[in-house]
């Protein structure tokens, strides 16, 4: 080939731009970055053997939380005031300024956790397919709660110690604001643009073209599907989404909610049985904003849950967003494609699951001895 002619395009290994349709933004794929050998920070691997009940854990039942309070002996989920929350509801007024370059305006709000079950050693790929029903419906309550007021409700999880999570008992926060914060504004922006322009949803019209496309869906069902979307700029973010319009969490049918926790499970199954560790991750719900919105024409909006987990190569080495990333623009080190068919090749039986039945088989054999 001479010097002038250029080579036939590879996702795998030609660095190129994606668009985020979502954030108005581009993503660098280069893919061909995961042929360089690791020599940098190895994460510690999460706890293998958590206690089902710990007395010193703020968040199991009958145990006492920092400010003296005492949870009661649940047996379901259970939710509770953030004992240290970012939002209050009756915090005062910064007050105005006329410069320009030192703007201020009110915050308020409120905090809550949520437990998702009384043992500490479960998460919801493990939980029993009805207590995931029953996580999904107390969203669904507090997210109509909460949204009869404010303006936003952002349902969110950080899970493993990697996302910042101090705590192993499952559980996820609710923080209701009475502004809409950057990332749901620039999205509720941008699907208002697209609906504007094409008379479609953005997020439907992409949902029915990533199911007949098939290159990137991890799981799927008949009202549900899970892809790593085009623009991911996490190694294997997924995007969940219903496949009819839906704007709220509060407006899935029974069968809708029921359909959710086995997708959920079993994209969550497929997570940590990768590198088979409980997978980290940062998730989180958007819909059509709620409070003085729940009048207007939201039919842009379309329900959906990002997944961000940082693991890359292995259990112990991460993806950082760092130097290029934080300056420059969001880069990614292998392509959609190649993370969505790793995932959705993996079995949707836990690995632990494996484990716990391989060793019963073993102790059954010891035992016939």
């Amino acid at each position: 080939m001479s010097g002038d002619e250029e080579a036939s395009f590879d996702p795998k290994e030609h660095q190129h731009l994606r668009y985020n349709p979502l954030r108005d933004s581009w993503v660098l794929v280069s893919a061909h970055r995961m042929k360089r050998p690791w020599a940098g920070q190895v994460e510690k691997p999460p706890e293998k053997h958590v206690p089902r009940h710990d007395p010193r854990n703020p968040l199991c039942p009958g145990n006492t939380r920092a400010n003296g309070e005492l949870n009661p002996d649940y047996d379901s989920t259970f939710v509770f005031e953030n004992d240290f929350p970012a939002l209050q509801p009756h915090a005062p007024d910064p007050g105005s300024c006329e410069d320009p370059l030192f703007q201020s305006k009110a915050a308020r709000g409120v905090c809550k956790v949520m437990c998702f079950h009384p043992w500490s050693d479960v998460t919801l790929p493990l939980m029993k397919k009805e207590e995931v029903v029953k996580v999904i419906d107390k969203w669904t309550e507090l997210v109509e709660e909460l949204g009869a007021t404010y303006p936003w409700v952002q349902i969110f999880e950080n899970k493993g110690a990697m996302m910042g999570c101090s705590n192993p008992h499952p559980h996820c926060q609710v923080w209701a604001s009475n502004f809409l914060p950057n990332e749901p504004a620039l999205s509720d922006r941008c699907q208002r643009a697209y609906h504007q322009k094409h008379g479609e949803p953005l997020l439907l019209h992409y949902a029915k073209q990533e199911a007949e496309k098939k290159e990137r869906v991890v799981v799927e069902s008949s009202d549900w599907l899970v892809v790593v979307p085009y623009w991911a700029t996490w190694p294997y973010q997924t995007l969940l989404l219903p496949r009819r319009h839906i704007l709220r969490i509060g407006d899935l049918t029974t069968a809708e909610r029921e359909g959710l926790a086995d997708i959920m499970k079993r994209l969550l199954t497929k997570y940590d049985n990768l590198f088979e560790v409980s997978f980290p991750y940062s998730m989180g719900w958007h819909g059509a904003p709620t409070g003085p919105h729940l009048k207007e024409d939201n039919s842009h909006w379309q329900l959906h849950a990002h997944y961000y987990p940082p693991l890359l190569r292995s259990a112990s080495v991460k993806k950082f967003m760092v130097g290029y990333e934080m300056l420059a623009q969001e880069q990614r080190d292998l392509t959609p494609e190649q993370a969505a068919e790793k995932l959705r090749n993996l079995p949707e039986e836990h690995f632990k699951t494996r484990e716990d039945q391989e060793q019963g088989a073993g102790e059954d054999k010891d035992a016939g001895k």
